[in-house]
Formats: C-alpha cells, sequence, structure tokens
C-alpha cells in the first residue's frame, strides 16, 4: 500500500522539480493520480518538464513556478500560488540543490549561494509550508532532501558537506516539532540519496556510470521506505552496499566518542584501522 499521503487528487509541491530527482518524483506522484506542481529556477526546463508530466496526467493536474528557494519571499509566493491553484499541499519535496564545488578558502559568495540554496531553501520550505499542511488536518510529508556527505563530510567539498549536514540537523528537528504538535498529522523525512546520475553529479558524462543509480531507482527506494515510516531514508547504490554506507556513518561518530583525528578516514595514520573495522576484524 502506498503511503497515505499519496493518492489520487492530493497535492504534491516538488522544488528543484524540473530534473533529476525531482522531476522523477514529479512523474511517480502524477502517476498516482496526484496533483503535481513543480518549482525550478530554470523556467525553460519548468516548461519542458511540465509538458512530460502532462503526457501521464491531465494538463490540469500540472503547475509549474519559477522560484529561488534561498529567498523566503520567493518560496511564500509559491506557497500561495499553489494554495489559490490546488488549494493547499499535501506533500513538500524540498529537493532543491547545487553542488558547484567548494574550497575552504573560496570566495564567500560561492559558500554563502551553497549554503543558501541547499540549507536555507530547505529551512525556507519547511517553515513556510508546514503551518498550511498542519492546518489542512489531513496526513501529509515533508520529504527533504540531504545527503550522505552530510554526515560521514568526507574532504574535498565543505561547503556541500556544511549544508547537507545543516539538513540533516534541521529536519530531525522538524520531525521532532511535528510528532510533538497537537493534531498534526504531517511528518518529516530525510532522503538520503547515493550515487545518483543526474545533471547535478554527471560532470561532462553523458552515459551513466555502472555505479550509480536512475532518479527513478532512487524516487521507487524513497517512496518504499515512506510506506514503512522510515525517517532515514538511506539509499544504496550499485557500488556501495547499505552495510558499508553504516560502518563510515559508525566510524564518523567513533571520531567523536574516540577523540580521534577529524575525518580519520582519510588519516594516513587510521588507514589499516579502517579497513579493519569494515572487515570486522
Amino acid at each position: 500500500m502506498p503511503h497515505a499521503a499519496i493518492v489520487k487528487d492530493n497535492v504534491a509541491v516538488i522544488t528543484g522539480g524540473a530534473s533529476g530527482i525531482g522531476f522523477a518524483a514529479a512523474m511517480a506522484f502524477a502517476r498516482a493520480g496526484m496533483k503535481v506542481c513543480i518549482a525550478d529556477v530554470d523556467e525553460a526546463r519548468l516548461t519542458e518538464a511540465a509538458t512530460k508530466l502532462s503526457s501521464v496526467t491531465p494538463a490540469a493536474n500540472v503547475m509549474s513556478f519559477a522560484v529561488d528557494v534561498a529567498r523566503a519571499e520567493s518560496v511564500k509566493e509559491l506557497e500561495r500560488a499553489v494554495g489559490a491553484h490546488f488549494g493547499g499541499t499535501d506533500i513538500l519535496m524540498n529537493n532543491a540543490g547545487i553542488q558547484p564545488g567548494s574550497t575552504l578558502f573560496d570566495e564567500p559568495d560561492n559558500w554563502q549561494r551553497i549554503i543558501a540554496v541547499n540549507m536555507w531553501g530547505i529551512i525556507n520550505g519547511s517553515r513556510i509550508f508546514a503551518p498550511g499542511m498542519i492546518a489542512r488536518g489531513k496526513c501529509g510529508l515533508i520529504i527533504n532532501t540531504g545527503s550522505k556527505q552530510g554526515i560521514t563530510t568526507p574532504p574535498g567539498d565543505p561547503a556541500y558537506n556544511v549544508s547537507k549536514a545543516g539538513v540533516k540537523a534541521f529536519t530531525e528537528a522538524l520531525q521532532h516539532e511535528l510528532r510533538n504538535a497537537k493534531d498534526c498529522h504531517v511528518t518529516a523525512h530525510l532522503l538520503i540519496p547515493g550515487f545518483v546520475f543526474t545533471g547535478l553529479t554527471a560532470k561532462g558524462r553523458t552515459e551513466k556510470p555502472a555505479g550509480a543509480w536512475t532518479p527513478e531507482q532512487t524516487v521507487d527506494f524513497m517512496l518504499a521506505r515512506l510506506e514503512t515510516g522510515d525517517f532515514y531514508i538511506l539509499c544504496p547504490d550499485n557500488d556501495v552496499p547499505r552495510a558499508l554506507d553504516e560502518k563510515r556513518m559508525e566510524w564518523a561518530a567513533g571520531d567523536v566518542i574516540e577523540n580521534r583525528p577529524p575525518l580519520s578516514r582519510w588519516h594516513p595514520d587510521y588507514a589499516d584501522a579502517f579497513k579493519r573495522f569494515v572487515e570486522g576484524k
């Protein structure tokens, strides 16, 4: 049985919905008979995506909206527009994100934009949409797209890691708040994708690497885990099984508990210890 919020004529809003995981989710919701609003910063891509959605559901069930999730006022405009067009929101998927790359002493404008989109976009969406979703008195979902990099924080892209670590902490706090709110039937969930072949990860490649999942595989996994009520939707991929992800995350937590050097997994003095840990020796 699909999640109770994924039913005919309910309304789903997906940011970053014109491509990748967001568009795959929009297609899945549309095929379930839901009314769908895709929101994105790229208007040309939005138009193309809306046309594709209209091939699987009546055009009247499809809405597109140009939004900059980093700006609270832009997200408020989106929420008002969805309310006027569809009457409210039952599923909000805060999925918009960027990964232009970063270094520790990068230009501050790059850092600020990454954190504004990836973290503040999710904070803005959740804070602005949640009150109206709760007031509907219906079962609802807020799905925030995080990243394994926000948990294991590997070296190489610190601004992205910081933004996704913030998404994890915020979504945990959001779910705690929702479950303690009176008469609230809305739950929050943290989507943690594996290696997914999208425009964000393609980096000039035109063919999907063997190790990557497709956006559709990721959404299918997400929907299955929502059925079971998972908060942490930790996706595997073709290269990394869940067991290895769990070991990496456990090791990262162990850095704090055992007072090891930060990011010790990449420290030469701990390479053998990490290998033995993964192998259970």
